[in-house]
Parts: C-alpha cells; structure tokens; sequence
C-alpha cells in the first residue's frame, strides 16, 4: 500500500493497473522506444502523483527522475535542453507546473519533443485516483476505430439532435471539421498531451443554428470542479446563446453571471463527444479537465473556443469555456442514432 495523509490509501493491486495502463499509452499511443531519452518531472502533494511516479519507474527503468520542488527551475530547463526531437518528457502534476515564462508543453512541442501531461492530480482524492487511473487503459481499436467513425459521420452530417429525455436540442447547418482526441498522432504535429484520452469534438458552422433545450446533469463550477445539481437543469438555448436555465443553482447562477459579466451574452460552442468509458453518469471525478472525457456528451458555455474561429466571434475578448454536460438519452445525426444507452455506435 502506498499511502498519503492526505487521502486514503491506494492499494497495490492499482499500482500494477496503473503501470499496465502506461505501457500501453508509451508503446501503441506515444511510440516510446528504449532509443528514445526520457525525462519524468514529478512531485510527492498527493498520492495519485506518488502511485503514478512508481507506475513510471517501472515502465521507464532507464529514464531520468526530477522531483519539482526539490530541483531549480534552471536545473529542469537545462535537462531539457539535452533531449532530442522524439524524446520524451512525462508531467505528474499535483497541481500545474510552473518555470516562470516557459509554458512547458507547448515549448516542449516547439522543440518537436513527445510529452505526457498529467496535471491537477490533487483533484483527486482517494477513489477517484482509482478511476482515474481505470481511465489511463489505451483501447487503441476502440479509440481510433470509434473516433474516427465519429468525424467522419460529423464531418458529413447535417442535422444533429441531442435527446436529453424529454428536451431536444438541434444543430441545423452542419459541423466544423471535427477534431480528435484518441492517442493517434500519425497525421498531426505534436505527438502527445494532456492524459487521460478520449473525445471528438466539433462546433457548429453557424453559431446560430443551435435552437432547442437540454438537460444538463452536471458543469464545471468557478474553481474548475464537477458541479452536480440536486436536480437537472434545463438550459434553453435560442439562436446559439442560452436564454434560461431552469431549475438552476447559486452555483450555476454565479457561472453564468460570470460569462455575462465578461462576455455580454452566453454561447453555446463546443459539441464534445466523451468516449472514455471509465466516465460516466456515475463514475465521476471532481476534476473537470479530467471528467472532460466521460462517454457521453459535453458543450461549452461562452466565447472561447481556440480550435475554431468564427466571424462573430471577438477572440480578444472571449474568455469562458465552461464544460456542461447533457443528461444523453439519443444522439441522432442525419437521422442515424450514434449514440444509445450510454454507448457510441458507430466504428470504422
């Protein structure tokens, strides 16, 4: 057992599932080879960040170990400096590090450097480390063959309808080209990011095209955590912008409050299709960059939206992405269901 005093202990049976579940990220995902350096930043603030530091040592026996807070900023940069294009750098993060004015990852990718982020595992607490690390497994057939059916699908659809149970909620002029976020990085740039794994994510071709309601189970709060009302609620959308949200909570309130302060008006953009199946309905985690990925649907609530750009959009001043998602009965495209009982159904 390994323990830390701030959680329960982890048992030893997840430290094997969490090393099985990184080998396979660093062979069929990363394409990590024994060719290849590796560098692994870690810190000891919680025990998630422990349990996965261990799982790595045993995967990369021969990679190089700096512990965050011990090391200088200038000590962690002048290792990097050493690597290679198609190196490896792995992040365990209690929290996100920091190096000044080097934004680590993307500087990393500039330096055409593979990399594995883990941040904000203090977020974590006790059996949530447990499914978290569940999230970690790399089905490659199902993340590529099902990802892949996704886009294309998008990618040709029309009409999109989300049935909520009860409320429908309609995108009436097609997609932009979906994006893909399930570990194949054959066909992009930079090989590697933010862990766990799993979506497909597009938005709307015209903001305005999006009319209809949805009930909504659960929203990233303003201190970035899954949010779970006592009761759904129903956002109802006009014209791309929410209009209402009934039976909404202080804490919602204060969301939405938040992006009109900042914004003038709510939009609604991202359509993000979750495939990772250690999420769901009620396997939930309090982070929300991590529950991002749950099976099922999420939108974003204001402006901001970096993958796509939009006429009407002011990027200078779009500041909110909020994550909320729909309580999914049906997700129709072109009058094909892709989605049913919590399960895509669609492959390649």
């Amino acid at each position: 057992m390994i323990h830390h005093p701030d959680s329960p202990a982890i048992p030893a049976a997840a430290i094997d599932t969490a090393e099985n579940n990184l080998r396979d990220i660093l062979t069929l995902a990363i394409e990590y080879t024994p060719a290849q350096s590796a560098i692994i930043v870690w810190d000891a603030q919680c025990e998630l960040a422990i349990v996965l530091t261990e799982a790595y040592r045993r995967c990369l026996p021969n990679a190089k170990f700096i512990e965050f807070n011990s090391a200088a900023p200038e000590a962690v940069l002048a290792e990097f400096e050493k690597l290679s294009p198609d190196d490896l750098v792995v992040l365990i993060q209690s929290t996100s590090f920091r190096l000044d004015a080097f934004r680590i990852r993307i500087e990393l990718f500039k330096r055409s450097l593979k990399v594995i982020e883990h941040p904000h595992l203090a977020r974590l607490p006790g059996a949530e480390g447990l499914l978290y690390i569940d999230s970690l497994a790399y089905d490659r057939d199902y993340f590529c063959g099902v990802g892949n059916a996704l886009k294309e699908c998008i990618d040709s659809a029309q009409v999109c309808i989300i049935d909520s149970g009860g409320e429908q909620l309609v995108f009436a002029s097609g997609f932009e080209p979906a994006k893909l976020n399930v570990g194949d990085y054959s066909n992009i740039k930079n090989v590697g990011g933010q862990f766990p794994i799993g979506e497909v994510f597009t938005e709307s071709k015209d903001l305005e095209a999006v009319n209809g309601c949805a009930r909504i189970s659960f929203f990233g709060d303003t201190s970035f955590t899954v949010n779970k009302p006592a009761c759904p609620i129903t956002l109802k959308i006009s014209k791309g912008r929410v209009i209402e949200a009934i039976d909404s909570t202080p804490e919602f309130d204060q969301v939405l409050a938040d992006i009109r302060a900042d914004e003038g008006e709510i939009w609604l953009r991202e359509l993000g299709l979750g495939m990772n199946r250690a999420f769901t309905q009620d396997r939930i985690v309090s982070d929300i960059g991590t529950f991002e990925r749950m099976c099922g649907v999420h939108l974003s609530l204001g402006a901001k939206h970096l993958s796509y750009n939009k006429a009407n959009i002011n990027k200078r001043t779009a500041k909110h992405h909020v994550d909320v998602f729909v309580i999914t009965k049906t997700v129709t495209l072109d009058n094909e269901v892709i989605y049913r009982n919590g399960a895509w159904l669609v492959n390649s």
